[in-house]
């Protein structure tokens, strides 16, 4: 997840090929509002097609630049509610984009007005996931085969409580020290990302 700032100069609400061209720029700004209300409602309901060719018909320009068009905003919404990021923000971040500024103060209004719902179909569509409760862990050494008399090999067993609901989980998971010590690291590795100010504006945006 890309964080927005306005010293960067770098916009990640729109992906290659969306929102890019000047077909957007070029249109009508009730145009692009109504774009914006096709790409909200596709948020709430779901894609259809048949939206596209309606709406071609219906504004007098191709069914490919109504789906390029809506395909950008939808990100461009989802990404800026996600962070819930400032009206500064967001319009910093548009301007790369390149659009007149009318039509950034439409995106603007876009964004103001849906945000909030957004945000609730967004947490509505993330997956249910198990979270940490517990673990157990034990180290067995084994020194000694039949094959091999003087041998010396340290395993780790650990029992993992996950919790999802009010149900408990339990899973076990046996690995040697050197896999746990890569492990570790790379768990150390997420904790101090987690500390640099990127990810604390990240987190402190999503709160």
């Amino acid at each position: 997840m890309g964080m927005m700032h306005r010293r960067s100069g770098f916009c990640p609400l729109a992906p290659p090929g969306c929102c890019s061209s000047g077909d957007v720029a070029n249109l009508p700004n009730t145009v692009v509002a109504e774009f914006g209300r096709i790409a909200v409602e596709f948020l709430r309901k779901g894609s259809n097609p048949k939206v596209y060719e309606g709406a071609a018909r219906k504004l007098e320009v191709s069914s490919a630049t109504i789906q390029q068009a809506v395909e950008g905003l939808t990100y461009l919404l989802t990404e800026s509610s996600k962070l819930m990021v400032s009206d500064i923000d967001f319009q910093d971040s548009v301007l790369v984009l390149g659009f007149p500024e009318d039509l950034n103060k439409v995106l603007l209004q876009l964004y103001l007005d849906n945000r909030k719902e957004i945000r609730q179909i967004l947490s509505e569509l993330e997956p249910d996931l198990p979270s940490y409760h517990n673990l157990e862990w034990r180290l067995d050494v084994q020194l000694a085969s039949r094959s091999l008399r003087h041998q010396v090999k340290p395993t780790v067993t650990m029992k993992l409580h996950l919790k999802q609901n009010d149900d408990l989980k339990t899973s076990i998971l046996q690995t040697d020290p050197a896999t746990l010590i890569h492990i570790i690291q790379e768990l150390e590795q997420a904790l101090a990302e987690m500390k640099t100010n990127h990810c604390r504006r990240i987190v402190r945006n999503i709160k």
